[in-house]
Parts: C-alpha cells; structure tokens; sequence
C-alpha cells in the first residue's frame, strides 16, 4: 500500500520523544552534577529518598489529597449524572453546559478563590464566623489536606461525571423497573440496582481522578507550598527550583522514577477494571426505552437544590471572591468601609506589556499544539488500526504513556534534556518551541484515544474501494477519511486549544525567561510575589481571554456529542 510507511514514520517520530523523556527521568535519578561539569553517576538520590523521613510524610500528604480529591468529586458527579439520564429532571441542557464549563476553567482559578473564602488567616468565612461567634481560631483551614482534596475534587467533578454520565446513558434499566414493580423506592434502587451495575465505570472514573490527583501541581502549588504541604508534584517544583541552592534534578528524577511507577500501576488497575467491567453488564438492546425515574415537582426542587449549591459552590463562589480581591489594594471581608475602598487600580497596574506578550505565546500554543498533535495522531491511530502490522499495537501502548506519566516529569526531563544533553546541538530552554514540543506529547493520549474510536467506526470498505479505483493513500485520508473525522477532529483541537490555554502545570518548569511566558504563569508569578490583589485581577483579564474559546468549544461539542473518556 503506497503511503503506508509514510505514516508509520510519522507515527513513530511523534512517539520517540515520550520514550526519550521517560528514559531520562530514570536516567536522572542516578546522574550528579551542574552544566559543564564531568557525568557522575550514584545511587546517593534513590538511598536519601528511601531513607528520609520526609519521603514518607510527603507520600501520605499525596495519597491523603489524592483520595480526599476522589471522595469529593464522586459526591458531586453520582448524583448529578444519575439526575440527568436516569430522572426527568428539567433544564437538562444547562446542567450539561454548566458541567461543561467546570471542566474548562482552569484549577488555579477556583484555588485562589477557595483562598479568599477560606483561608485561616484572611478567609471571608472564617472572618465572619470568628467576629460573629467570638471564635478564638477559625473553624475552617483550606490550607490542608482536606481542605485542597476539597478544591481539587470540585474542580475534577466535571471530569469525573463526563465519565460517570456514559455509565448511566449505556445501562439497561430493566433492572431498575423490575425493582419499582416489586416496591422498592428511589432510594432503595440506587442502593441494591444502580449503583452496583454501575459500579465498574464509577472505579474507572475513581482511578482516572485518582491518577491526575496524585500528580496534580496547581491546588498544592497555590494552597499548599506557601503552608509547608507538600505533595510529590511541589516537593519535585521545590526540588528544581530552589531558592537558596542549586537545583537537584538528580533527587527530582528519583522522586520522578517513583510517582511514574505509581502512575502506571494505577493505569493497569484502570484497564483491569475496564476489562473486567462484562461481569456486570446486563443484557441490552437498541430497541429498548428506558423509562426516567418520575422525581414530581418536590423531587425537581430537591435536585435543583443539590445542583445549585454544587454549582454555587463549586464556581460562582470563588469567582465572586475573586472579582472582590481584584477591586482592593488588600483583602477584607466585604463591608460598607471596604466597599468605599473599591477600585480599578489592580488592573490598571498589571504588568500590561507583559500580558500582551503572554497572550501572543498562549495563541500560537493553542493554534500549534493542536495542529501538530492531531498530525501526529492521524498518522499512530492509522497504524494501530489499518496498517496491518505486526507490532501495531506498541504504538498504541506508547501513545497511552504521556496519560500514566504525569506531565510535570515530561516538562522535567524536557528542562534537563535542554541544559544537559541537547544545548550544544539546539537552544531549546527558555524558548516557546519546548512548550509546543512538551504540550504536543502530553496531548497525545488525548487525541488518540478520540481518533481511534471515531476511526474504528469507519468501515475499511470506503478505503477499500477506493484504493481499487487507484487512489493513493494521502488521496483516500483527503477525501475519505479527513470528511468522516472532521467532527471529531474539531472537537479535539477545541479542548487541546482549551488546555494549552489553562496550562499551569508543566508551564511552571518550562517557562524560564519573558520570550517564552504565557498567561497562567503571569498570574502565577504574581501570586507567588505575594501580590494576592492583583494576581486576582490579572486571572479576570486572563478568564476574559479565554471565554471565546469557551464559546467555540461549547458551540462545536453540542453539535459533534463528542465526550473525553480517559
């Protein structure tokens, strides 16, 4: 077939450089030494790791967020996923689109809101329940385990009811009648029928929140650095950017080696849980209709109560904070006196050149990303699924790492790979093109697991007569396959768009100089300047930016009914 390995080469030049970042990040953890001096190799980074005591306690700060994150977002996703497919609950559409919008807005955002509320020191809340109580400390601490579990979780909970949702939208409810004929309540099914039928795809999204909880950098960064929480993903930051010392990436790659090991055994219990989910199906059928649970007008105002809290909660609180703290020189909790302090004086004295800059960088991520990750994409779902060989399915294996591993070591091995091995060959670090290289790997899972499941559904006939008429391959992906995909393409570079813009994680390592800043790292470098007013201003102007792509994005995912499914 002509053209095949044109593909499979490009196929495996997008592949190379996720197994080149993962050997280095091993690599590191047994390498010693600063630019320009001779490689030594040691087992000193591996032997300090296992041997400190903060090691451990880091570990346990990690699994307590990571589990609180997961406990949290499937409070909020269940209910709401079981109310719109399996009830006739009304404003469906909304419930949709206000989910929607919570997966897009970035962590950062709400976390510092969730600071403003919360915080023991400065919180809205605390303040009011201490003066009007006369409480001696303040009974709510975000800055904790708990407390960013709790941030984390509500951010993830449109994820995890993305996922949870097509659970409920498959199920035969067969079972749900048979138990209503027979006179078990709402309450009673959920409990006996639902949920255990369900059970399979709620561990699946438990295990993909699970997974993004333990190498999740911005709700510990934001909350949890400046209070002396570690968890694995900060204490790695803290590692290779250290205030008073030279950067470590020897003990950044130990501690690297040992989150990727996590991560992986996480995504093999993930497909395990996936491949074992048949034991719990039921017998299903096109034809059937499944009849919605009859909630009644009281039953409709409960469930409206749950939503609107959860979205209140979730997002407006925080945002309204947040357009608070923007308005004052410092935070106060919102009175008459601090009401006459209001102002615009936080935006007017942004960095605006800077703002400028940063929002030129983050456009040509969004419009390269995408585009070069989609290339890549077409060409390793083509040969996973037509090329016919062999080995095919590594390609697909390593396509799914760049999920597993978390992207915060894809940015460190990038760095270590710029100052150590590639500086004298290339100028990657401080430059965009290592954000377009390291935010094209992260994307890959993404986009391949989109692209497969659309070209799965494409029969190979079309492509079969058509290469008996004498068309070349490129011919046939132009004029077959492209058209089939398009739906599914435009969706995917809408959310890769979408995250390259919300970026704060692997941006965090990568940007090193103004050449290559973007929006969310300006509005991290202000908070971490403890310039708390004004970092709130500047992530207003930078949600501004963003809205419409938000727009675009919501407009082209209504119409394509595309969904992320890990």
């Amino acid at each position: 077939m002509k053209g095949r390995w044109l593909f499979v080469s490009i196929a495996a030049v997008g592949l190379m450089p996720v197994v080149a970042f993962l050997l280095i990040v091993v690599w590191m953890g047994f390498w010693q030494g600063s630019p320009g001096d001779p490689v030594v190799y040691t087992l000193k980074h591996y032997r300090e790791l296992f041997t400190d005591g903060s090691t451990y306690r880091t570990l346990l700060n990690t699994l307590g967020f990571a589990s609180t994150t997961v406990l949290v977002s499937l409070f909020f996703a269940v209910p709401t996923a079981w109310l719109v497919e399996r009830t006739d609950v009304p404003g469906k559409n909304l419930i949709f689109a206000l989910v929607t919008i919570g997966a897009l807005v970035p962590t950062f955002f709400t976390s510092m809101g969730w600071v403003f509320l919360l915080h023991p020191r400065i919180g809205v809340v605390n303040k009011f329940f201490m003066e009007g109580f006369g409480l001696a400390q303040a009974p709510f601490n975000i800055a904790s385990l708990v407390g960013m579990g709790w941030v984390e979780g509500l951010g993830l909970s449109s994820i995890a009811f993305i996922m949870i949702v097509a659970t409920y939208r498959t199920m035969d409810p067969a079972l749900e009648e048979a138990a209503r004929v027979h006179g078990l309540g709402i309450f009673r099914t959920l409990r006996y029928v639902t949920l255990p039928l369900t059970f399979p795809g709620i561990i699946a999204a438990s295990i993909y929140i699970f997974t993004i909880g333990l190498s999740a950098f911005e709700v510990p960064a934001i909350i949890g650095m400046s209070n002396k929480i570690f968890t694995f993903s900060t204490f790695i930051f803290y590692k290779i950017q250290p205030q008073e010392e030279l950067p470590s990436y020897g003990m950044a790659g130990a501690v690297s080696s040992l989150l990727v090991v996590l991560a992986l055994l996480l995504s093999w219990g993930y497909f395990r849980t996936l491949r074992f989910s048949h034991r719990y199906a039921v017998v299903t059928g096109k034809g059937y209709r499944p009849r919605l649970v009859e909630l009644g007008k009281r039953g409709w105002l409960l469930a409206w109560l749950f939503l609107g809290g959860y979205f209140i909660v979730a997002k407006l609180l925080p945002f309204l904070l947040l357009v608070w703290a923007s308005l004052l020189r410092f935070f106060q909790p919102p009175s008459w006196a601090a009401l006459e302090q209001v102002s615009l004086r936080n935006f007017y004295g942004l960095p605006w050149n800077l703002l400028i800059h940063g929002a030129w960088n983050t456009v040509i991520l969004m419009i390269t990303v995408p585009t070069l990750t989609l290339i890549f994409c077409l060409a390793i779902s083509w040969t996973v699924l037509r090329s016919g060989l062999k080995w095919r399915v590594t390609f697909d294996a390593v396509a799914f790492l760049p999920h597993a591993v978390p992207h915060l070591i894809l940015a460190i091995a990038a760095v270590f790979a710029a100052l150590f091995l590639l500086r004298e060959v290339v100028s990657l670090y401080g430059s965009l093109t290592i954000l377009i290289l390291v935010y094209t790997i992260s994307r890959i899972s993404f986009a391949t697991r989109i692209i497969n499941n659309s070209l799965a559904q494409i029969h190979p006939e079309l492509e079969e007569a058509a290469f008996i008429g004498g068309l070349p391959l490129l011919q046939v992906m132009r004029k077959i396959l492209l058209p089939l995909l398009k739906p599914a393409l435009v969706y995917a570079w809408l959310w890769m768009a979408l995250l390259c813009f919300r970026e704060l994680t692997m941006a965090s390592v990568l940007v090193t100089s103004q050449g290559n800043v973007t929006l969310p790292m300006i509005v991290w470098g202000l908070w971490l300047g403890g310039s708390l007013n004004q970092a709130a201003a500047a992530n207003l102007v930078v949600l501004a930016f963003m809205l419409p792509a938000v727009i675009l994005y919501l407009y082209f995912g209504r119409r394509t009914r595309f969904t992320e499914a890990g």
